[in-house]
């Protein structure tokens, strides 16, 4: 039961992920190309908002990458000491779970607090797409959320599913 319901949420995630990062790197990518040909077609005409879009798109692509790197198991760990001590295996594990954990409650926390200042603040806006800032760090408590959701999924499987012990991963 508990496992079909982890699986729903992994594919949802999965989903969300996948097209929010392809749909964010492909607009990036198009508005940075057309700022270059444009610059280099034309003597004086350039995407003045281009930059932007790309420093915005990489700050959202590395926190959904965050989530898609839990679901992958490959977020920062220890590993070669689990190889020397393999008894160390499941403590480290666990430790990394629940650092995991710690960091996507701050960052809920925070997060929610910075996208409420940025939301009461009238002048918080993008330099030069005057798009309200809040809308982006709103993408910190969300990207916190799933990041808490998908290392509970992942926590279960590997310690309460009992994969870390029998060597599974």
């Amino acid at each position: 039961m508990l496992r079909n319901i982890f699986r729903k949420i992994d594919r949802s995630f999965k989903f969300i992920e996948d097209w929010s990062l392809f749909t964010a790197v492909c607009i990036a990518l198009i508005s940075a190309m057309a700022n270059v040909i444009l610059r280099k077609a034309t003597s004086n005409f350039s995407l003045y908002w281009s930059d932007e879009v790309v420093r915005k798109v990489i700050f959202f692509t590395t926190y959904v990458g965050c989530i898609s790197a839990i679901r992958s198991r490959a977020l920062i760990k220890i590993d070669a000491l689990p190889q020397l001590l393999p008894g160390l295996k499941k403590p480290l594990t666990l430790f990394s779970h629940i650092s995991v954990i710690v960091f996507a409650i701050i960052m809920i926390y925070l997060g929610t607090q910075m996208t409420i200042t940025m939301f009461n603040d009238e002048y918080a806006v993008t330099s030069t797409l005057r798009i309200p800032e809040w809308y982006f760090y709103a993408v910190l408590p969300l990207m916190g959320l799933m990041m808490l959701i998908r290392t509970i999924i992942v926590f279960y499987e590997d310690v309460i599913d009992n994969q870390v012990i029998s060597g599974g991963e």
